[in-house]
Formats: C-alpha cells, sequence, structure tokens
C-alpha cells in the first residue's frame, strides 16, 4: 500500500518539519525530493525522486498518494512553470487535495515579485479540478535575522513599514493539521502570521537586546537599494524580488496579524524574540 500522504521539501525547514511531526503522530507518508541520500530518515517514510519539472517521474512518485503537501519550489525564473507540471503530474497521478504553501498578499500584481508566482500557481491549482488548501505565509521570521548578513545591517527600502513575520515550524505545524483532514479545511485560504508585527528597526533592536549582537536598521532609496545589490551578478528577477522584498513591507500590506496559527493548531505563534531564545 502506498501512502496517503506525500510530502514534497523535506529536505528543508517546512516540509521538514511537517514530516518530523506526520511521522511522530505515526502517519505513513511519501517523500518526495529531488535527491534521495539528503531525505531525512523517519518512521512510516518511504522515498521517492521527482523534481517539479520532470513531469513523467514526479507521476511515477505520486501514484498511490491522496493527499500533497506541496511547498512551494527553489526560487527561479521558471518556478511557476515547474509549479504547473507538478500539478498536472498530480492529477495524472490520482492525487485528490493539495495543500500548498503561498504567501500572504499573493495577487497579480503583488509588490513582492514572487507574490506573483504564487497566486499564478493558486490559480493553475483551482483550475486543475483538484481539492485544496493555499497557506499563505507571510516572510519567514527565521530569515529576518539573516537579512542583517556580517556586518549587522538590515539595509532596504522598507522605510517605516510592518511585517508579521511567521516562524517555519509554525507553518508547518498548522500543514500537518491540515494533511490530518484535509477535506475540513478544502477549497480554504489561510493566512499564517506571526503574534505581532514589527518595523525593520524593531526587528533589529529585538536581535541586539536578545543576542548581543549588535544589530541595526539602516534604511535605502529603491534605487540605493538595486545599486547595492548589482555586485552580487544576479539576474534581474532576482534582484527584483530581493529589493521588493522591503518594498513589500514598506506597502503596510504584510502588517496586519491572523489567529489562524492558533485556531487551527490550537497555540500561539511564536514571537521572533522566543525564537531567537530558542536558537
Amino acid at each position: 500500500m502506498n501512502p496517503r500522504i506525500a510530502v514534497t521539501g523535506s529536505t528543508g525547514h517546512v516540509g521538514g518539519e511537517a514530516a518530523r511531526l506526520l511521522s511522530n503522530e505515526g502517519y505513513e507518508q511519501k517523500l518526495i525530493v529531488r535527491d534521495p541520500a539528503r531525505a531525512p530518515e523517519l518512521t512510516g517514510a518511504s522515498v521517492a525522486r521527482a523534481e517539479y519539472a520532470d513531469r513523467k517521474a514526479a507521476v511515477e512518485a505520486l501514484r498511490g498518494s491522496e493527499i500533497l503537501f506541496m511547498v512551494s519550489g527553489a526560487e527561479a525564473e521558471d518556478r511557476v512553470d515547474q509549479h504547473r507540471t507538478f500539478v498536472d503530474a498530480a492529477v495524472e497521478a490520482g492525487v485528490q487535495h493539495i495543500i500548498y504553501t503561498s504567501f500572504l498578499a499573493a495577487s497579480p500584481d503583488a509588490t513582492f515579485t514572487l507574490g506573483r508566482d504564487h497566486w499564478a500557481t493558486e490559480e493553475y491549482i483551482r483550475n486543475s479540478g483538484l481539492n485544496y488548501t493555499f497557506l499563505r505565509d507571510n516572510f519567514y521570521l527565521d530569515v529576518l535575522p539573516l537579512f542583517a548578513g556580517d556586518e549587522g545591517v538590515l539595509r532596504g527600502p522598507a522605510g517605516n513599514g510592518r511585517v508579521s513575520a511567521v516562524a517555519r515550524t509554525d507553518v508547518a505545524r498548522t500543514a500537518v493539521v491540515v494533511l490530518k483532514d484535509p477535506e475540513a479545511h478544502s477549497r480554504r485560504t489561510y493566512d499564517l502570521t506571526g503574534p505581532e508585527a514589527l518595523s525593520l528597526g524593531e526587528v533589529a533592536a529585538t536581535i541586539t537586546r536578545v543576542t548581543g549582537r549588535e544589530t541595526r536598521y539602516e534604511e535605502e532609496t529603491v534605487e540605493e537599494a538595486y545599486a547595492s545589490r548589482a555586485h552580487y551578478g544576479a539576474p534581474g528577477w532576482q534582484v527584483d524580488a530581493w529589493v521588493s522584498t522591503y518594498t513589500a513591507i514598506a506597502s503596510g500590506k504584510l502588517e496586519r496579524t491572523t489567529t489562524a496559527v492558533r485556531d487551527l493548531t490550537g497555540s500561539e505563534p511564536i514571537g521572533l524574540e522566543e525564537l531567537l531564545r530558542r536558537s
């Protein structure tokens, strides 16, 4: 018998945590990975190799599974095409329900350019005939300290905007609730946020206070942001994504908080201070 649940992204943070939690609760699952050698060893988990862009391999990997946790693919210029190929494979393989990790402000004209990818993927899944649940995560709380880099400077055109960033563990916990009873969440969209909305100045101050690592926020104009990132030699779409991370915060569209994590999991999402103390 094939496991009813298939999980992607198990070599990463969100998919890996979701897979671990499912295993701990005694659920069988199939881990869909690009490199089987990197798949976590979990009780009740089998492993199948497939990439989002390889429809034939994806069909074989997904066959027999009814519920799919589809963690959005790695950032790439053709990510939407990869997602569409994988969704087509899920339909062909007989998957019945997709739980997809999207983005809080996903829309065709989202300020955060990659939010447009998420909207396009959502629309494709909606039109696939499959049942679906969308987990629209805000930016990951775990990543905010990494924005400071070795210099300890959060630098970008975020202005005084605030972001209700959500911890990856809270996204994983929420996903597991849906995976265990997908019918109860069919055709629902959940906006997942942390408990508070912080400016990047407040983020920097919290990092300094909790970790002792001096961190500050340095505001840039959009033009300065593009110029300061030019030395990386990244393609234009990638630089657009980097800069629009900050302009999306400045827009005010990422500051609202929701109770979705608490409502679904029964416990409050963690905030930045708690996350840093756990690290």
